[in-house]
C-alpha cells in the first residue's frame, strides 16, 4: 500500500462539480492499493500516518502529529501511485490491486484513521475526481507499507 501523504491548510475533492469531501487544517492522503496488499498493510498506514510529526509546535519545529492538532484528514484512492514508468511511456498498473481488492482496503483504512479519533473525509472510489489542495510548508511525504522507499 503506498500514500502520498501531504499537509494542508485545506483541502477538497469533488466529483461531478459537486464537493463530495472537504476539511481545513490537516493532511490529505492519495491512498494507492497494491496487489499483493492486506490489511496488515493498512494497519501499518494508518498508525504510521496518524502518528508522522508532521506539523509544527510552538517553536516552529516539526513536532507533532495530526493526532496532537487534532487535524482532519481527506483521504483519496489513487492506483496510479503503482504505475510503473521504467519501461516505455506508458506506465503499466501491473501491479495494481484489482477493484474489489482495492475497495475493500481503501475503506478499511478509512475506518482505521476513524478509529484514532480523526475527522475523516473521502472522495469516491473509482470515481473521476477534481482535488484542491493547499499544501503548507509544502510538505509532502512518500511512504509504501512494504518499506519500498
Amino acid at each position: 500500500m503506498r500514500a502520498v501523504v501531504q499537509r494542508v491548510t485545506k483541502a477538497s475533492v469533488s466529483v461531478d462539480n459537486e464537493v463530495v469531501g472537504k476539511i481545513s487544517n490537516g493532511i490529505v492522503i492519495l491512498l494507492g492499493v497494491g496487489k499483493d496488499d492486506t490489511e496488515e498493510d493498512a494497519k501499518y498506514l494508518a498508525e504510521k500516518i496518524v502518528n508522522l510529526r508532521i506539523f509544527d509546535d510552538e517553536d516552529g519545529k516539526m513536532n507533532l502529529s495530526l493526532l496532537d492538532v487534532k487535524g482532519q484528514a481527506l483521504i483519496i484512492s489513487q492506483f496510479t501511485l503503482y504505475g510503473d514508468c521504467r519501461r516505455g511511456r506508458r506506465p503499466s498498473y501491473s501491479d495494481s490491486a484489482p477493484p474489489d481488492l482495492a475497495k475493500a482496503l481503501y475503506e478499511k483504512f478509512i475506518e482505521l484513521v476513524k478509529n484514532y479519533d480523526v475527522h475523516v473525509e473521502t472522495g469516491i472510489f473509482a470515481a473521476h475526481m477534481l482535488v484542491e489542495i493547499h499544501n503548507d510548508g509544502p510538505v509532502t511525504l512518500l511512504l509504501d507499507s512494504k518499506k519500498v522507499f
